[in-house]
């Protein structure tokens, strides 16, 4: 009976090695890298968040099973650097390098994905960033230049536009933001057919913004704040902008945008898609 019992334990204990062994190895290969591009320079609110975007992202690699590198070298935009990584992040600039660009867009034609925030889509004419890359900002993005934003940063009440797609999966049809600089476009995205709209800013918002210029502050309009390109893997949030003290001149933080966590959810659930090979 010993013998029959010692047995039937050294299975057992066999099944459930070959089920841990199992489950490592499929995790190991669903594991997805990210690979994150910055600037961090000039406004002190991309670079609080792009500091902050670098602490929070390495803890959710952790928890949810990918890799996070970062990097403030452009240069590694190029093809066999890219070949590592399944997910790109720009976290608040773009490449300004006419070779980067085509590898950027040859990389997402060829089933990259990429995750963009806030000032990466910014183009304006006559600006340190301007209105020169047609397929990014016209095609990819949908939303051709900058047109104009909120000031101060403020929360905004957001509401769900595409509750089937996976990056607003578990999301409250309406919640609030952290705070932000909330940007409108040259083109109206609902007229693109390949851009699906996910979210946007909710009528309950209104007004939107402090000033004191009375053109930063919104009464009224219809503000796409994250959306997505059916013809990539890719997904923008407009979020991105901490609040910071200017006029004290103190730079100190008075916001974070990783301190939400209903819109960190919608991040990790875009993220996770981005990196699933099943999409």
């Amino acid at each position: 009976m010993n013998n029959f019992r010692q047995i039937r334990g050294l299975i057992l204990i066999s099944l459930f090695l070959s089920l841990c062994l199992s489950l490592t190895v499929k995790a190991q290969k669903n594991k997805f890298k990210v690979i994150a591009f910055y600037t961090a320079a000039n406004d002190q609110a991309h670079i609080s968040f792009v500091h902050e975007a670098n602490t929070w992202f390495p803890k959710m690699a952790s928890k949810y099973g990918f890799d996070y590198d970062s990097t403030s070298n452009w240069s590694n935009l190029n093809a066999k650097f890219l070949a590592q990584y399944q997910v790109v992040l720009f976290l608040d600039t773009r490449p300004e390098d006419p070779e980067q660009r085509e590898v950027f867009k040859q990389y997402m034609s060829n089933g990259g994905a990429w995750m963009g925030f806030h000032f990466s889509a910014f183009a304006l004419e006559k600006s340190t960033y301007p209105d020169n890359w047609d397929w990014y900002h016209n095609h990819f993005l949908g939303s051709g230049s900058y047109g104009s934003n909120t000031w101060r940063p403020t929360s905004a009440i957001l509401r769900v536009v595409n509750k089937r797609h996976p990056a607003m999966k578990g999301i409250a049809l309406t919640f609030k933001s952290s705070p932000n600089e909330w940007y409108r476009w040259e083109k109206d995205l609902r007229q693109d057919p390949d851009i699906d709209i996910l979210l946007a800013i909710d009528s309950t918002s209104f007004p939107l913004g402090t000033g004191p210029k009375a053109n930063e502050i919104w009464h009224s309009g219809y503000y796409p704040v994250v959306w997505s390109n059916r013809k990539y893997k890719m997904i923008y949030l407009n979020m991105g902008h901490n609040d910071i003290d200017y006029e004290h001149h103190t730079n100190k933080d008075l916001s974070h945008t990783f301190d939400n966590p209903t819109q960190n959810r919608m991040i990790i659930n875009a993220l996770l898609w981005l990196g699933s090979p099943k999409n």
